[in-house]
């Protein structure tokens, strides 16, 4: 275990989470994080936690931790074709990261504000967000309703149920974003503005976890475990009833 490199990485993680990210923050945590044991990884985030940090502000780690693997995703998309039903899931949740990634700099932005008229179009921007988010409804059904079953089929129940679990909490998440952002003209702006603060914090980081996790432990267990291409067929078929979001594309 590298004593050295566990502080070296605990100080990036505070300074991205105060300053912001910037080009040579994201870069230095992405070296440290491609290098580190997850052990370390664990306990510089112990550390945090214990210095009084909450665990939703632990998101930039999240983020760069799905950079870094990000060759195990182009390894599994190798594994299947373009217009896949797990494909357009995962091409489905690059836009939803994109989505947070907007909701996370909004936010940065409303919580420099000291009164609502200072920038009530932040507001209107983030209210659209948090309806962007919303459209991913369909995702999430074909997920619960097609990919789910399969896989309970062959007896991987944990993570479909942890995975249920998760879009019902992120569900409701989402709306208490959608809700406050049009309410707030009429809400007290410090309530509203805290509120906006921890609702947005909670779902950049929970939402991100949530898809590192499809992406790189229960749609590899899915390619595994359903090795019939009659399935996968019928399947996509399923999805295609289901229908898509808004911002996927054409598949």
């Amino acid at each position: 275990m590298n004593e050295k490199r566990i502080e070296k990485l605990t100080q990036v993680l505070k300074r991205l989470n105060t300053e912001g990210v910037t080009e040579e923050s994201r870069k230095e945590a992405l070296d440290i994080v491609a290098n580190i044991d997850p052990i370390e990884l664990s306990i510089a985030e112990q550390r945090l936690i214990e210095e009084g940090m909450h665990p939703e502000d632990l998101r930039h780690l999240c983020d760069i931790h799905m950079e870094v693997l990000s060759d195990e995703l182009v390894k599994l998309r190798k594994k299947i074709q373009p217009g896949h039903m797990l494909d357009t899931l995962i091409v489905e949740h690059e836009k939803i990261k994109e989505f947070l990634t907007e909701v996370e700099a909004l936010n940065f932005l409303i919580q420099k504000l000291n009164s609502y008229e200072e920038g009530p179009e932040l507001f209107r921007e983030m209210a659209v967000l948090a309806n962007n988010i919303l459209e991913a409804e369909k995702h999430h059904q074909r997920e619960e309703d097609v990919l789910f079953p399969e896989l309970e089929k062959r007896n991987i129940t944990g993570p479909t149920r942890i995975m249920r679990m998760e879009h019902e909490d992120l569900r409701a998440r989402k709306k208490v974003l959608r809700e406050t952002s049009e309410l707030a003209p009429s809400l007290d702006f410090a309530l509203c503005k805290s509120l906006i603060d921890e609702t947005s914090k909670y779902l950049v980081f929970q939402l991100r976890d949530h898809i590192y996790k499809e992406n790189y432990i229960l749609y590899p267990t899915a390619v595994d475990a359903i090795k019939e291409k009659e399935i996968w067929k019928e399947m996509k078929e399923k999805c295609d009833v289901i229908g898509y979001c808004p911002f996927t594309p054409e598949v």
